[in-house]
């Protein structure tokens, strides 16, 4: 489920409102928000077209989770999506081409029981 928008990191550029399939996001400003995210279905294609990975989609669908933005920093969590999936500059491959179990482990384990 869509957690967290950095206000820090957004530009306004609409694309997570454009993409989103269950229209979860408003504009305020200039500045994306979560205006639904009971209507978040957890595709992270919000977080895979954002291109200053401001977006945090937990893997967890079901619940939100209370998320802390200087951790999913520290962690490497917050937009880590797009380089999972090789949609990041530079990415040398793709999620196809690798496991990616350890993605979902280290978010299991940062934020379970908080």
């Amino acid at each position: 489920m869509i957690e967290l928008v950095s206000g820090d990191r957004c530009i306004g550029c609409r694309l997570c409102v454009k993409v989103c399939p269950t229209n979860v996001f408003d504009m305020q400003g200039k500045l994306a928000v979560i205006a639904r995210q009971e209507d978040c279905q957890t595709c992270f294609m919000c977080e895979a077209y954002c291109p200053v990975d401001a977006l945090y989609v937990a893997p967890q669908g079901e619940a939100s989770v209370q998320v802390n933005e200087q951790e999913l920093i520290a962690s490497g969590l917050l937009g880590s999506w797009r380089a999972e999936i090789g949609w990041s500059p530079g990415a040398p491959d793709t999620m196809a081409e690798r496991d990616t179990t350890p993605f979902f482990e280290v978010f299991t384990e940062t934020y379970r029981g908080k």
